[in-house]
Parts: C-alpha cells; sequence; structure tokens
C-alpha cells in the first residue's frame, strides 16, 4: 500500500491511496478462509469445503468483509504515522475489491490545524476561598423542616394561602365541551411552590375548603401543549380540604431522621463540608477559566468547520431541552432553528478553539485517557439517561462519538495539568448567595 498525503487547507487533509492487486488477492484470500473455517455443507466436512463453493455461496459479503478490514488497516497505519489531532468527518471514498485489481481511493478528514503553544506552566490566578456561613447552613435546615413536615387538616374556615396544600379536584371546558387532557381528581398542590399556572392558583386561593369555583384562565403560549398554548378555558375547580405543615423541631431527633446523623451539630457540619466542596470545584472552575482564556487570547487559528457545526448542534439541542424542562415547548425560545444556530456559532466557536487547544497541550505533555476513564463517562451517561451502559458504548461506538469523547476527557485532563502548574493565591470570598 502507498500513499500521498494533500493538506487541502490548515484544517482539512486528503490522502490518496493505492493498494496493488497482490494486498487485495490476500485480503480475499483470508476472508474467504475465514468464511471456510465456519462453512457447514452437507457432504464436505466442516472447515474442507472448497473455497470455489465458499465464494460463490457468500461473494457480496466476503468483498464487503475483506474491503472493511482493509480499510481498517490502512486508517489505522496511516493515521498512527501522520499523528494528526482531533480528526473529524472522515470521508472515504467508495472502494470495490476485485481479484488481480489494483485499487485506488481517498480518505478526506478535517483536523486540528498547526500552532505553537504559548507557555502555560507557572500562570499566577487567584482563587476565592470556599466557606459556608451559619445563615446558608440554617436555611437548608429548614428546607430539610419543610421536606419532613407532616400535613395536618385546617380546621378554621379559612382561605388557602402559600404553605397550605390544598386537594383539588378540576376539570376545563371550552365552548361548552370538556378539554381533553385537563382534569384531575384530588390532586395534592402545595401553593407557593410554583407547581401550577399563577392564575390556577389564584383560582384556588380564592376558595373556600369544601367549595366550588371557576374561572377564565388561558394557557401561556409557550405552554408544552401547544393544542392548549394562548387557549382560554372556563376551570371548574372544588378544593376538598386545606391542609397545612406542622414542622419537627430542630433538634437532635431531627438529625436522625433526615440522615442518621448523631446529632444535630454532625447535621450541620454535613451541611457546611457540602457547601464548601461545592464552591471550592465552582471556584476552581472560574479559575480554570481565567487561566484558559488567558491563553487562547495568544494565539490564532482556523477551526475545523465540521465541528464548530456539531458543537453548534449540541447546543441547540441542550436549549431546547432546558426549555421543554420547564414545561413550555420549543417555540417559547421565539426562534427558528437557523436563528438559534446563529445565535450559538460563536460560543461554539470558543468551545472547539478551546478543546483543540487543550488536546493538542495534551499531546505536548503526553497525557492519555485510560479504558477506565472512558467507562466512567459513559457510566455517567447511562446514569443520566437511564439506559443500559452496553447501549451507550454501542450508540456512541456507531456514531462515531468515540474519538469526541477520548477529547474531551484529554482536554478536561489537561485542564488540571495547567491549573496544578500554576501559582494559584487564594481570596476571601465574595458574599455567596444560591443552594450548594
Amino acid at each position: 500500500m502507498e500513499y500521498n498525503v494533500t493538506e487541502v487547507s490548515p484544517v482539512e487533509t486528503k490522502i490518496e491511496i493505492k493498494v496493488p492487486a497482490e494486498e487485495i488477492n490476500a485480503a480475499l484470500i483470508a476472508t474467504t478462509a475465514m468464511y471456510r473455517q465456519n462453512m457447514d455443507l452437507r457432504g464436505f466436512r466442516k472447515g474442507k469445503v472448497p473455497s470455489s463453493i465458499v465464494e460463490s455461496r457468500f461473494r457480496k459479503q466476503i468483498l464487503q468483509e475483506a474491503s472493511d478490514n482493509l480499510l481498517n488497516v490502512h486508517i489505522n497505519e496511516i493515521m498512527s504515522n501522520l499523528k494528526y489531532l482531533a480528526i473529524s468527518k472522515l470521508d472515504v471514498s467508495p472502494v470495490e475489491l476485485e481479484k488481480d485489481k489494483d485499487v485506488d481511493y481517498t480518505i478526506s478528514f478535517e483536523h486540528c490545524p498547526a500552532f505553537e503553544l504559548p507557555e502555560y506552566k507557572g500562570l499566577e490566578v487567584e482563587e476565592e476561598e470556599a466557606l459556608a456561613s451559619d445563615e446558608e447552613v440554617a436555611q437548608v435546615i429548614e428546607r430539610i423542616r419543610g421536606n419532613m413536615a407532616e400535613l395536618k387538616v385546617v380546621k378554621e374556615n379559612r382561605l388557602p394561602q402559600d404553605g397550605d396544600v390544598a386537594v383539588v379536584s378540576f376539570h376545563a371546558i371550552k365552548d361548552g365541551q370538556d378539554v381533553p387532557g385537563v382534569r384531575a381528581e384530588n390532586f395534592q398542590l402545595s401553593l407557593g411552590e410554583g407547581q401550577a399556572l399563577p392564575e390556577f392558583e389564584s383560582l384556588v386561593k380564592a376558595t373556600l375548603p369544601g367549595a366550588d369555583n371557576s374561572g377564565s384562565m388561558t394557557f401561556p403560549a409557550d405552554f408544552i401543549n401547544q393544542d392548549l398554548a394562548g387557549k382560554t378555558v372556563d376551570m371548574n375547580i372544588t378544593v376538598h380540604v386545606l391542609k397545612e405543615k406542622e414542622l419537627p423541631p430542630v433538634n437532635d431527633e431531627l438529625a436522625k431522621k433526615s440522615g442518621n446523623f448523631e446529632n444535630l451539630d454532625k447535621l450541620k457540619e454535613a451541611i457546611s463540608r457540602s457547601y464548601v466542596q461545592s464552591r471550592q470545584q465552582l471556584y476552581r472552575s472560574a479559575a480554570q477559566k481565567k487561566l484558559l482564556d488567558r491563553l487562547l487570547a495568544q494565539v490564532d487559528f482556523p477551526l475545523p468547520p465540521s465541528l464548530v457545526e456539531e458543537q453548534v448542534d449540541l447546543l441547540v439541542d441542550d436549549a431546547k431541552r432546558k426549555i421543554e424542562r420547564q414545561g413550555k415547548a420549543p417555540e417559547a425560545l421565539g426562534k427558528t432553528d437557523e436563528e438559534l444556530r446563529q445565535d450559538f456559532k460563536a460560543k461554539a466557536e470558543e468551545i472547539v478553539k478551546s478543546q483543540l487547544f487543550l488536546v493538542k497541550l495534551s499531546d505536548k505533555e503526553a497525557i492519555e485517557t485510560t479504558s477506565q476513564e472512558m467507562d466512567a463517562y459513559f457510566t455517567q451517561v447511562a446514569s443520566r439517561t437511564g439506559q443500559d451502559i452496553l447501549a451507550v458504548k454501542q450508540h456512541y461506538e456507531q456514531h462515531g462519538l468515540i474519538v469526541p469523547v477520548r477529547d474531551k476527557i484529554l482536554a478536561d485532563k489537561a485542564m488540571d495539568f495547567v491549573y496544578s502548574n500554576a501559582k494559584v493565591t487564594k481570596i476571601p470570598a465574595r458574599e455567596e448567595t444560591g443552594p450548594a
């Protein structure tokens, strides 16, 4: 096998491959021998069927497998020799094998361009010190109390209010007909937690226990059920029972019930530790981002178009999933797919540039991925999506996603390398808000 390499652009390469007839014949003979070894034909002992019969019976399969095997051998050999980084969009021209005939074909692909790395060791960066306040710990304990609260029926005849739990039945009517799918019996609604549309909660809060009520309600234009989006219905409700939460006292018993902690102090320590660990990772990521931004500002190189397009696809899909998790339809984003792609292009380019930079750095430092790291990644995906890990790995293999996963792991390890070699100065934390 001989090949000639042509750089189409700094990020695209074409390889022309010439395969002599002798190599073609050897591949066909080897594949035929595999079929012959396993073929069971009446009148012949297993593995002793004449090659001419095997070739006649399985000609199409033999040609395809011999072609696939030959291509894999060539591609692995060529790529290991040339050592391109972050390969994507691998296109192979059609290859049809024929006995005693030479074969020519081409491989085209995009890859990381050549560029010089700036100095990335010994960089200085500030990082906030991770702390947890007593107030934040107290807020978590209040959430725990809320989760462990007992529901007691409200005996006084009063209107529902935020913090109550109302047992409600409801159904919607439009043009004198029941609206399909908008009906429930004895539904427990926690008021003031955003579980229902504001208009619905307002209707419930205006209804005494044991009473019926009705009112006009308009579904938002971005409602996830597009059959109802923007439509106005008459909502009929019955508030059966009103309950209020009876919070448990803050004591050692609460600590034991909430997580088998020895006492209240141990619970507080665990909450504080959780805050600190979470913030340490957050502040470390922020410091790493500052280091990476500083490094990227010192280099400029072209980006493989296919990698950018793939990243845009991921960002658009992620935006749609986020809006759907909020109970809204993708149309709530208010933009067409093409407009979303334009909006995300700059961010996609930033992500691709970062990854290519870090993959190149990992190559220079001989940083590698392990099979355990790859398996850990697939395990996380399987856990997050509720799929079997083998099914996840098969999906990634069939869709050519193994290399991108490897490159992502390499990029993360390269960033950790830069951080571990940086001069990190701890500074007092700013006023912190938000849960751990």
